[in-house]
């Protein structure tokens, strides 16, 4: 039986049809119009619900209605196609669909009617920090989209991308090439406006960030323990923990965590309530009670969120301000993001660098395409490529971090390294946020959805839809 403590615990995290073909063109050209008016861009975002009831009625007596995402516009001659919009999706009322898919609270954002809604409004919910956009936004072309098909467990017909996202509650998918962007497509009434949570995702942007302090002299080594950075550790296990058995989670401190369906471990938990839910003291005080060696470090992988934290502590101590700062002025701006951004903060102020990552679509996009040029964006080099190449490969002589050992995937930094003789990682975050990348072709795959909990066949799924896009569009 839980303790009271855990019984607490639980109790306050609460867990407890059709589109027309010219819906895509008519929101796309309203909100562009809306946006030539000074100071209306920003009410439009905020009447999203109604402005697209109005584009839906307007449309409705011109137009017969067909199959949600089955049929495309042809692009005018001379112009990019814009993004394809869905109002629904997979079991979309049970999403909140008739209630314009509601934001959910600090007790009930995990649960089903409000996760879309809450997953794409977390740091309304949440307190986060700004992560300002570029002055400039960095061009990525769009092209109308290609002829995509793929297998799953044996099925003779061939699938389609709009088959997937028959099948999954995906809220954007986005797959580009180079700077060219080949598919953008959003469900559940979702834009390119909103900002999707991120969840583990962001852990890879820690890692990315640990790399670019260690280039600029803030941090001297990846084998430095993490108490030469937080003093306040010292004597801890994680405090005699080095950077790069954290970055490999592969500490040995206990820490248990386990995401299955309406469950996530007390340990997990108490985690989440320390930091990005506000309900503890957050900093150092959120990670101290994880305190027990099972093992020696670097022997084993145990994939554990509280590591990703102890790296952002120590981040910030060695660059001197808010992780958020130093992402906005080393990656965020230089990629030329077009839209500001927010990460998650506790109740000292610390970012939650193991989660909580708030941009849109096409940012994570550029963020993607940054890595698939190992840290190269367009001539200048953002994140020092030999990190880049260190973070997403597995050594020989790391057999506890190979495909097969660690999981099905292996582990790099902070980065999940898809098993094969080709390059190829994923950044992975619950509930079906995942960024696949392939260097060799430059070819990446942005994912955002609300499943539920770890799904293994929808991992599976979105496997097989990669693994086809590599071998039609990767060269």
């Amino acid at each position: 039986m839980l303790d009271q403590r855990g019984q607490l615990l639980r109790a306050a995290v609460g867990f407890a049809g059709c589109s027309m073909p010219s819906y895509d063109r008519a929101l796309w050209a309203l909100r562009t119009w809306l946006d030539s008016w000074p100071g209306v861009g920003d009410v439009a975002v905020g009447m999203h619900r109604q402005l697209r009831m109005w584009v839906l009625v307007l449309v409705s007596g011109v137009a017969c209605a067909s199959p949600a995402t089955t049929t495309r516009d042809a692009p005018v001659v001379g112009e990019e196609p814009p993004p394809r919009f869905a109002p629904g999706g997979p079991d979309a009322e049970a999403f909140g669909a008739s209630m314009g898919y509601p934001k959910g609270t600090g007790a009930t954002y995990l649960r089903t009617r409000w996760r879309v809604g809450s997953n794409s409004h977390l740091d309304e919910i949440f307190r986060g920090r700004l992560i300002h956009k570029a002055s400039t936004p960095s061009r990525l072309v769009r092209v109308a989209e290609p002829l995509i098909t793929w297998t799953f467990l044996g099925r003779g017909a061939d699938l389609t991308v709009d088959d997937y996202l028959s099948r999954y509650p995906t809220t954007g998918l986005l797959i580009a090439r180079g700077e060219t962007i080949l598919v953008e497509r959003y469900q559940y009434g979702r834009t390119d406006r909103h900002r999707l949570t991120s969840w583990s995702m962001a852990k890879t942007v820690t890692a990315m960030l640990v790399g670019i302090a260690i280039h600029e002299g803030r941090i001297r080594s990846v084998d430095d323990l993490a108490a030469a950075y937080v003093p306040e550790l010292d004597g801890t296990e994680y405090g005699r923990t080095s950077l790069r058995h954290l970055l490999q989670m592969s500490s040995g401190v206990r820490y248990n965590e386990d995401y299955r369906r309406e469950y996530i471990s007390l340990d997990t938990l108490q985690l989440i309530l320390d930091t990005f839910m506000l309900a503890g003291p957050g900093g150092v005080g959120a990670v101290t009670s994880f305190n027990d060696r099972e093992r020696p470090a670097g022997t084993k992988f145990s994939y554990s969120s509280v590591e990703t934290y102890v790296l952002g502590l120590v981040l910030t101590r060695a660059i001197g301000r808010p992780i958020a700062e130093y992402l906005e002025q080393k990656i965020w701006q230089p990629i030329g993001a077009e839209a500001d951004a927010t990460w998650l903060i506790d109740n000292s102020g610390q970012e939650a660098a193991y989660c909580c990552l708030n941009a849109v679509l096409r940012d994570y996009a550029r963020l993607g395409l940054l890595l698939a040029h190992d840290g190269n964006w367009r001539g200048r080099q953002i994140i020092p490529a030999a990190w880049v190449l260190e973070a997403t490969t597995v050594r020989a002589d790391q057999p506890h971090l190979q495909p097969g050992t660690a999981s099905f995937a292996g582990y790099g930094y902070q980065t999940w390294i898809l098993p094969g003789e080709r390059r190829m990682f994923v950044l992975f975050g619950a509930q079906g946020q995942l960024i696949y990348v392939d260097p060799r072709s430059k070819l990446v795959m942005v994912n955002t959805a609300v499943q539920e909990a770890l799904d293994p066949l929808a991992i599976r799924e979105m496997n097989a839809l990669w693994a086809a896009l590599v071998r039609q569009l990767g060269g």
